[in-house]
């Protein structure tokens, strides 16, 4: 089953992005306060809440993204949601998504991290509309659970697929208008839904078997991953395991000879 890429290493520097997690979290609670500033008469704004609050994002933090579109405070920015394609080597596909009060210094950011790479932006649509599927993602925490064990009941629930992100979190994939009936289904099973999200899905891998171009792309989705305004990213690579604690050797030897 395929693994997500660098999950090893995200691990060990999520510690250091943490900030960036709250500050993602208070975007998103601002984008959907825009709409409606109450969550009891916004249903979206009540969703990326009580996702903020799973995350631990402080109280205050949640207040004050509120705020910031009510009569209360008006001096923040509008948040845009704002979306970047490229084809990397090999017809390997990538998506970001930023949240930016700032389309100019996002676009900036972003053009300079894949330009460091030999890379250029693509038009909108051009990558997503060709490779991915836009699909509901259960995140269902496996809490010890095989693989094995869960088939039968994603089968039953009526997901339409299913991806294994690392030993702790199964991925679920099910279209908008079965979401309600899925994960319903998987609580009723007393199976334990960590979130869920709209996302893009790969058609399909394409493997990664050249050190040189795992280690870019590694890099390059670290790159993006740290930037501020960058809320996802998605992409359709797998790197095989051998090859790819290959490359996390070699980045953590050159961060400690740093």
């Amino acid at each position: 089953m395929w693994r997500g890429p660098v999950i090893e290493r995200k691990r060990n520097i999520s510690n250091a992005l943490k900030w960036k997690a709250f500050t993602i979290h208070a975007k998103l609670i601002t984008l959907a306060a825009q709409k409606w500033w109450d969550p009891d008469k916004n249903p979206t704004l009540f969703d990326v809440i009580e996702k903020a609050r799973k995350a631990n994002v402080p109280t205050d933090n949640i207040a004050r993204a509120i705020r910031k579109w009510t009569w209360e405070d008006k001096s923040g920015l509008q948040i845009m949601e704002l979306y970047y394609e490229w084809f990397a080597v090999g017809w390997v596909g990538i998506i970001a998504k930023s949240l930016t009060d700032n389309k100019n210094r996002t676009s900036s950011a972003i053009r300079h991290i894949f330009s460091k790479y030999g890379w250029n932006l693509w038009e909108t649509w051009s990558v997503s509309s060709f490779g991915f599927k836009f699909m509901w993602v259960i995140y269902l925490e496996l809490k010890g659970k095989k693989l094995e064990e869960l088939e039968e009941i994603i089968i039953e629930s009526g997901a339409e697929d299913y991806l294994l992100e690392d030993e702790e979190i199964l991925k679920i994939l099910t279209q908008k208008q079965d979401l309600a009936q899925v994960a319903n289904y998987l609580k009723n099973k007393n199976l334990s839904i960590e979130s869920f999200w709209l996302e893009y899905v790969p058609n399909n891998f394409i493997e990664i078997t050249d050190f040189d171009k795992a280690l870019k792309i590694i890099k390059l989705i670290e790159d993006l991953e740290e930037d501020e305004d960058i809320e996802k990213v998605w992409y359709n690579y797998s790197i095989p395991d051998e090859l790819q604690d290959q490359v996390i050797d070699a980045l953590e030897k050159a961060k400690f000879r740093t």
